[in-house]
């Protein structure tokens, strides 16, 4: 047998290997920290950066050293406390093999295990780090609860707190004990023997105190249970403590912690005394006493006595509900108005309603992007958002309506050969220019009456002199862009077409928008950070070039203030010559005494969601919520500014001293900024779901749930595989009733609640909210943030939106105008069904458009629908409309009546019942010629069609598309000449009688 040959040394391979692996993964680390320090530096809120940091560092390291520490305090006394001796010789046997086989590593392993145990506790507990900061922050509401009279600060900030350290100090001292109780194990300190366990003096002393300690913990949490039943969510029933938590709950839990600490004092005297008897029996006691008094009894209570006479049991703790629930989500100071509506419309009836008449929004922003692009885009690497925004502008002296977007950067728009990493980081880095149209005008021809366009852009702006265009950041900015260079360089920037048709202008960015990545380290860091070498290499990348990222609005506007949660509709205005992203941010809470529990995702889903055209808030439950901080972000710079807009709100007090100097005051506001103030869309979404059932402020009404309402779904979105969703709010100028001017407020109606996908679709109620803020530096109109709920009495039937839509595609007249207007290739497009109280009731005003196919098409307005009560109008204007559903004359003009003249102007069709509102129901010669040769031309296509004869069949279509255009011409001449009657006054007649 041949010797062994020597021993093979271990190569430094490896551990080589696996030093670079943790140095090149620590290099990683660092460059996206410090990346990040970079960022809030340049923003100047490295502030924000270093104290979350610290608090998560801060927390991590707490947790961590109290769970190590007790892990490892209780191994090592019950290690130095081990017994010298066994008695038992077998048992001693097996247990010195498992003594030896860890005595090598004993040291480790009780240095190593503590550790190991404190890492995963410290880690898990550092997303803990808001309550920490607010329970040392805190700030009084000024407010007690019903039940316990505490401030409300106590549960806000401090409950939340003390309910994560109770929790922690319990799942340490769980831990630790185990951990000592395995080592007097290991060590023969425990002993299973046949007539019993056996345990040391110094085990039993251990165990005692430890058991001590928990119970005394949860004795605590007992106590603590108490105050948390007033914030019980109660899910399908009434939020809070109520009768049953009252007078069962609550006591119980008294007891148990009663009952518990004096467990626990029985544990103590029997670890010295050594007798165990009593502390188990007092042991099982309490566990029989938590199953009997924590379950039973209040079941008892609720099944025996509530449930036969609950209303009259329950009634005061509904009432705190409705109270809390209502001040949680500021519905307690809600203007409510009996709206005695007529649904008979009469002539002259919306005299008193001129400016509300004249402010009508035709403009549906979700519709006319694809307008603006055709219209405005001007090179295919611009875009414009699927929804465009509304908000309003003092012109002339007048406040007009305005859809309003910006020409942001499409990236993608460029050609293949066109999509090198130089072109989309350095050349192509901005967008250019704001585009605002009239919300209650339009051209002619059906297209946005545009107030600001073109490039160079002009209008009520001005041009590049009177305020910045350029769009470095906005909702669909390039992931990063360089920019920047030192002074008298060449430019490398495409800027924007120096005409419509002619050449293109070089640009380079003058502002301080981001980090510099100048210099070699930083340029190596984000190079990794977005990992791209030709970041590292570019020759593009200069000593003043400055890196651009995280250019969302709403994305940057987390990041400095990450206690906030954001609305989903960011929007643009020009402010003080600059392009500002508005962004509203909310300060929430899950812990208020007695309010109703919310899912902000579910209450902020409607149609607009639906479709993807606005985010949604995150699915989290909260009970209270502020507007308290409006938000800019420029679009030039990206610079972030807070504005405390709700300042007396206490959990935006706490935050305020937690990040201190972060948000301004409201006195910092300019005017002009708060001029472009609205009411948030979100917050107002969460309101009205509550108010369907919150504006019964009766116990006895609203345990009985007979007036509950339900936003109606949209009934723009049509087809039996779509999924019913909710009609989104709208924002327009308007005068309430009883009132004397127009504010600019966000609106929505109300219906029966719907049961089983079902309901009558009749108005039950109206909500505004008014979102005018006024024009002063520094000082909010005490209007704004005012709800106004219109209620209509129930005894009067007013079609709700789902009825007059219905109305609207039911009609004869209107259907076969809408037919005749889809023939060829073309469709017709419903706009946003707009419910305005108006006439002494509920006036429905809906856009139509006309859209043909292609890839350049885009919808022009050509009608309009109107509703009042069960009559409609219809006709090219709405000023028309108007005239037509109220006698011919509704008593004042509409802000498109100087279109009634036009191309598109003049009346058309209209009905009542199904009646035709044109006298004689006769068309002109030159329309009715118009008519017979579109049918002409539809039926030889459909037999060209047949015989397959493509070629024929175009040169129909043809013939039906300038059969249709002089149709339209001949009406709008017809409508001038002929104004129409009142359809209600109108002759009553069959189709083809």
């Amino acid at each position: 047998m041949s010797a062994p040959g020597p021993r093979r040394r271990r190569g430094a391979f490896v551990p080589t290997l696996i030093v670079v692996a943790a140095l090149v993964a620590g290099f990683v680390f660092f460059a996206n920290v410090w990346t990040d320090v970079l960022w809030y530096q340049q923003l100047g809120f490295i502030g924000v950066f270093v104290t979350q940091n610290l608090a998560r560092i801060g927390v991590f390291l707490a947790v961590f050293l109290l769970m190590g520490l007790a892990v490892y305090f209780s191994i090592r006394v019950a290690y130095r406390a081990r017994p010298v001796y066994a008695p038992d010789q077998a048992v001693q046997d097996n247990l010195g093999r498992y003594q030896a086989q860890l005595e090598p590593v004993r040291r480790a392993v009780m240095i190593g295990l503590p550790a190991v145990l404190g890492l995963f506790a410290g880690t898990a507990a550092m997303g803990q780090w808001p309550k920490v900061l607010l329970f040392f922050n805190q700030e009084p509401f000024g407010q007690t609860d019903p039940q316990f009279n505490l401030d409300l600060g106590f549960y806000v900030f401090s409950l939340p707190f003390l309910g994560f350290l109770l929790s922690l100090l319990m799942s340490i001292v769980a831990v630790a004990g185990l951990a000592g109780l395995l080592t007097h194990y290991l060590y023969g300190a425990i002993r299973i023997q046949p007539r019993g366990v056996f345990f040391s003096h110094a085990a039993r002393l251990q165990l005692g105190i430890t058991i001590a300690v928990f119970l005394l913990l949860l004795a605590a949490n007992y106590w603590l249970g108490r105050y948390t039943t007033v914030q019980n969510p109660n899910v399908g029933r009434w939020a809070g403590a109520l009768y049953t938590d009252v007078n069962a709950v609550v006591p119980t839990r008294s007891i148990l912690a009663v009952a518990a600490a004096i467990v626990a004092v029985l544990f103590i005297v029997a670890a010295i005394i050594g007798k165990w008897r009593l502390p188990v029996i007092g042991t099982a006691m309490l566990i029989i006493t938590s199953l009997l008094a924590g379950g039973l009894y209040p079941w008892v209570i609720q099944q025996f006595q509530v449930r036969p006479s609950e209303q009259t049991l329950e009634k005061e703790f509904i009432q705190r509900n409705i109270d809390a629930t209502r001040a949680a989500y500021g519905l307690d100071k809600i203007k409510v108005n009996e709206y005695k509506a007529t649904t008979t419309a009469t002539q002259g009836a919306l005299r008193g309603d001129a400016e509300t008449a004249a402010s009508i929004r035709l403009l549906d922003p979700n519709l006319v992007s694809a307008s603006f692009e055709q219209l405005e885009q001007y090179r295919p690497y611009y875009q414009f958002p699927e929804t465009l925004n509304v908000d309003r502008y003092k012109i002339n002296g007048k406040v007009q309506d305005t859809v309003i977007a910006l020409r942001e950067l499409n990236p993608d728009g460029l050609n293949a050969n066109q999509q090198s990493w130089y072109n989309k980081h350095i050349v192509y880095t901005h967008g250019y220019g704001v585009v605002a149209a009239k919300g209650n005008k339009f051209t002619s021809d059906g297209k946005p009456d545009f107030l600001q366009s073109g490039i160079p852009s002009t209008g009520m702006f001005g041009d590049d002199s009177k305020y910045q265009p350029r769009i470095y950041f906005g909702e669909n900015s390039p992931e990063y862009s360089i920019v920047g260079a030192p002074e008298g360089s060449q430019h490398r920037e495409q800027d924007r077409p120096a005409s419509k048709d002619k050449g293109e202008t070089q640009y380079t960015f003058t502002g301080n928008g981001g980090p510099n990545v100048g210099n070699p380290l930083n340029k190596l860091l984000y190079s990794i950070k977005f990992q791209s070498s030709d970041l590292l290499l570019s020759d593009g990348v200069n000593s003043d070039s400055q890196i651009l990222y995280d250019r969302n609005p709403r994305q940057r506007v987390e990041k400095v203030a990450p206690y906030l949660t954001i609305d989903g509709n960011s929007y643009p205005a020009v402010v003080d010559g600059r392009v500002k992203w508005i962004v509203d941010g909310y300060t929430t809470s899950s812990d208020l005494p007695y309010s109703q529990s919310q899912e902000l995702d579910t209450a902020t889903r409607d149609s607009q969601t639906a479709a993807g055209r606005l985010s949604a808030l995150p699915g989290e439950s909260v009970n209270y919520i502020r507007n308290s901080v409006k938000a800019t972000v420029d679009a030039y710079d990206g610079s972030v500014t807070l504005y405390a807009w709700d300042d007396h709100d206490p959990i935006l007090k706490a935050w305020q001293k937690v990040f201190p100097s972060t948000v301004k005051p409201l006195a910092e506001m300019s005017g002009d900024l708060i001029s472009h103030v609205r009411y948030p869309e979100d917050l107002f979404k969460v309101q009205r779901e509550l108010l369907g059932r919150y504006h019964v402020t009766d116990a006895d009404g609203f345990y009985q749930n007979n007036d509950a309402w339900s936003v109606p779904n949209d009934p723009t979105i049509k087809g039996n595989d779509v999924t019913p969703v909710k009609q989104p709010p709208y924002y327009m100028s308007m005068q309430m009733p009883g009132e004397t001017s127009t504010a600019f407020r966000l609106t929505s109606t109300f219906i029966p609640q719907t049961v089983g996908g079902n309901a009558r679709n009749v108005l039950y109620g109206f909500l505004a909210a008014n979102g005018d803020a006024g024009d002063k530096t520094g000082v909010k109109d005490p209007k704004y943030g005012e709800l106004e709920l219109l209620r209509l009495p129930t005894d009067t039937l007013v079609p709700g939106p789902g009825q007059a839509q219905n109305k609207f595609d039911s009609d004869p007249n209107v259907s076969r105008e809408l037919n005749l207007l889809r023939q060829g290739a073309s469709s017709v497009v419903s706009g946003n069904l707009l419910t305005v109280p108006m006439g002494g009731g509920l006036l429905y005003v809906q856009p139509v458009y006309l859209k043909s196919t292609g890839s350049t098409a885009y919808p022009t307005l050509q009608r309009v629908l109107v509703a009042f009560g069960d009559q409609v109008g219809f006709a090219p204007t709405l000023d028309a409309a108007l005239d037509q559903l109220f006698g011919g004359n509704s008593g004042t003009k509409a802000g498109d009546a100087a279109n009634n003249n036009g191309g598109s102007g003049g009346t058309g069709t209209g009905s009542s019942s199904g009646n035709s509102g044109n006298k004689g129901n006769t068309p002109a010669p030159g329309l009715k010629a118009a008519l017979d040769d579109a049918k002409k031309a539809i039926d030889a296509g459909q037999t060209a069609l047949k015989n397959g004869d493509f070629a024929a069949y175009g040169e129909q279509q043809k013939k039906l598309q300038d059969a249709l255009n002089r149709a339209l011409a001949a009406e709008g001449e017809q409508g001038a000449a002929t104004p129409s009657p009142s359809p209600s006054s109108s002759p009553s007649a069959s189709p083809g009688k």
